[in-house]
């Protein structure tokens, strides 16, 4: 199996979801409020070594028809920086609505979006792993 570690890039938080041994379940593992890229890339190193991971998958925000945003092109950029710099393959996963997704479990669990971005990134995290583990089990 492999160890994956997904990624949801944003312009102040990056949530980071992890995969069971088994590469069946997508977790939620933290969330990294960024600061500088040399700080950022610390506390990745960390759970990249503990995990033992063998690629980064990283959510692309695409634009509703299909497009690469600029919001796309700077998580592209930030994402190709860790993936140099850990020496690891990305592997991009079409993130449209994951953030929403996020936020209606969290919703239907009776916890608040607006008062845990945190958690709604790491959910989102989460969401993009499982489809790309869904995606290779097919």
């Amino acid at each position: 199996m492999i160890s994956a570690l997904g990624l949801d890039i944003g312009r102040k938080r990056i949530g980071v979801a992890g995969c069971d041994g088994l590469g069946l379940m997508a977790t939620g593992l933290t969330t990294i409020h960024r600061r500088a890229f040399r700080q950022d890339l610390d506390l990745l190193k960390q759970l990249v070594d503990e995990r033992r991971v063998e690629v980064l998958v990283v959510g692309l925000p695409y634009t509703m028809d299909g497009t690469l945003g600029s919001q796309a092109k700077q998580t592209q950029k930030l994402a190709q920086r860790f993936s140099k710099a850990l020496n690891l393959p990305i592997e991009y996963v079409d993130e449209r609505l994951t953030s929403f997704a996020a936020k209606e479990m969290m919703i239907a669990n009776n916890q608040s979006p607006s008062q845990n971005k945190g958690m709604v990134d790491r959910k989102a995290a989460a969401i993009i792993l499982q489809q790309w583990l869904d995606e290779r089990r097919q």
